[in-house]
């Protein structure tokens, strides 16, 4: 896709520099300014918040949606922040408009779509984003084109989910120094269904998000999710090359910043990586042929694949499309997440936090986020919530910038984060554990505690292990015993542990004393209420147990 054809056909990026740490680079023909919001990883200290904890248990349980919790709080409530009516001024702006003020649009294909997203315009848009199945959950990396369909879906636009199947065996040269590793095909085929399943229940669980927000919504769009391999399997590389070759330019190819980078590597590109955008620049064809897709939204190092299949629209749309509706397809990118390094933000760096609850708990999500610098915390309160603008810079903002010690513009990110992944409630849940856990002087935990209250609260927190009093018949009960099984350690371990004062238990935290190995396993004296045993290793690492 050359430069000339890409404005004769009235495709001009527009690049929206949010942040001043921005690169620049040529795609193209296109000057690119990325707007890159860096996640910090950095550990808090020790009693402000509780940092994110790898080595909790990962048991799960489905439960019904519970109340939430009582706790003493110093952030405003959902109710406080979301007032009817607080909604009007965000919803009477350009749609456009209103992502780009809330730092989720990087660049766009047409200025047009600022007019065209206008509340008057009538103008309707059917809209996907994909994600190729080389993990199998989504992460926040993924979060962002995901929030710009939510935001359209909201609108009253369709929305679609898009899973390669197919280019996923292919592989994304895009944003990667090296080549990405061959997966198993019984594997990327379990991979797809659980990411279009993640897809639908991040959509489905955002507009019950937002209801609960009192967001107005007059009528949703439809939510559905495709795989590519659907089509693709059916078409042969002959046919292929016979059939659109000729509509793909070579030169365009080579000019985008993806191929460049690695082609100037020690490494090289392969032919399958170099072909890839061809592949996504069809998918886009196919949507917009058979199932009226006018727009792609992907990350803005997506932005040459994009293009590349906006061009290829343009191409066939006279020789294979309906000759009485010529139809624009846009284009639309969002900025990236990344490191604190500057990588793209994903499981590639091994850094992922993932939407799937058994791979990064609502508990663990929650403490990710509340330990988010304070430098990034209203970028990050506008591109991952619904909460008003107006809310957020004057209510919220205000008040955290008046005392940032307390946190408070992280406590309410991280609660409606989690709200918006695993569902409304669960992020008050979360607080009240992390308040119960880890209790600071400006928020004390002055709530009366039983057993089945903490059981509540704690079921749909990821954290929660339930065992049998029955594992422990016929087995030495000593308490070293037990405590190796909860924690997943071995007898000589959780020994070393106790011996060096480094295991605490109950509601007190009180250190647990056992030197010569000779303390047993006593329900009365080491659960609470009989039935919920409370572990800390070490000074943030914690365990619950529910027995029955």
């Amino acid at each position: 896709m050359n430069l000339s054809r890409i404005i004769g056909n009235g495709l001009v990026k527009r690049s929206f520099q949010i942040v001043g740490s921005g690169r620049s680079g040529i795609d193209g023909g296109y000057k690119r300014i990325a707007h890159q919001v860096r996640f910090n990883t950095t550990k808090v200290p020790v009693g402000e918040t509780a940092p994110l904890d790898n080595t909790t248990p990962l048991i799960q349980e489905e439960i019904a949606q519970s109340e939430s919790p009582d706790t003493i709080s110093i952030v405003q409530t959902v109710e406080e922040l979301t007032k009817e009516g607080t909604f009007t001024e965000d919803l009477e702006t350009s749609l456009v408009g209103h992502l780009q003020s809330r730092y989720l649009v990087e660049s766009i294909t047409h200025d047009d779509l600022f007019d065209l997203t206008l509340p008057q315009s009538g103008q309707k848009f059917k809209l996907y984003c994909g994600a190729d199945p080389t993990a199998q959950s989504l992460h926040l990396g993924n979060l962002l084109p995901l929030m710009v369909l939510l935001h359209f879906n909201l609108r009253g636009h369709d929305v679609v989910g898009l899973v390669g199947g197919a280019t996923g065996a292919v592989g994304d040269p895009s944003g990667r120094t090296t080549e990405r590793s061959q997966m198993e095909d019984s594997e990327r085929l379990s991979n797809v269904e659980k990411i279009q399943h993640q897809i639908v229940s991040f959509l489905q669980n955002g507009i019950e998000y937002a209801k609960s927000r009192n967001y107005p919504i007059p009528k949703a769009g439809e939510i559905s999710t495709a795989n590519n391999a659907s089509w693709w399997e059916s078409i042969g590389m002959l046919e292929f090359l016979a059939k659109y070759g000729r509509y793909i330019r070579v030169s365009s190819m080579l000019a985008r910043d993806s191929i460049q980078s690695r082609l100037s590597a020690q490494k090289g590109l392969g032919f399958n990586e170099f072909t890839y955008q061809i592949l996504q620049a069809y998918d886009f064809w196919h949507l917009f042929k058979e199932h009226k897709v006018n727009m792609q939204v992907g990350g803005n190092d997506q932005w040459g694949n994009i293009t590349a299949g906006i061009d290829l629209i343009s191409r066939l749309q006279k020789p294979y499309g309906n000759e009485d509706q010529q139809n624009s397809a846009y284009g639309m990118t969002v900025p990236l997440l990344t490191t604190p390094t500057g990588e793209k933000f994903g499981k590639s760096a091994g850094n992922a936090v993932f939407i799937d609850k058994n791979l990064t708990t609502p508990y663990q999500l929650y403490q990710y986020f509340i330990n988010a610098p304070d430098d990034i915390v209203a970028k990050l309160l506008k591109t991952l919530t619904l909460i008003p603008l107006n809310v957020i810079d004057n209510e919220i903002l205000s008040k955290h910038e008046a005392d940032p010690g307390l946190r408070i513009a992280q406590r309410i990110l991280a609660r409606e984060v989690v709200d918006l992944i695993h569902g409304n409630g669960v992020g008050e849940e979360m607080a009240y554990i992390t308040s119960f856990l880890f209790p600071t002087p400006d928020q004390p935990f002055n709530d009366t505690i039983t057993a089945d209250k903490l059981i509540q609260n704690f079921k749909r927190s990821g954290i929660l292990v339930k065992l049998n009093y029955s594992d422990f018949e016929n087995v030495d009960e000593r308490m070293s015993t037990v405590l190796a099984k909860v924690t997943d350690k071995s007898r000589r371990e959780m020994k070393q542990l106790i011996k060096s004062g480094g295991v605490y238990l109950g509601l007190e935290r009180d250190q647990f004393e056992d030197p010569e190995d000779i303390v047993l396993f006593d329900r009365d004296n080491h659960l609470i209420d009989g039935k919920l045993l409370l572990v800390r290793v070490g000074k943030q690492n914690y365990y619950v147990v529910e027995f029955s």
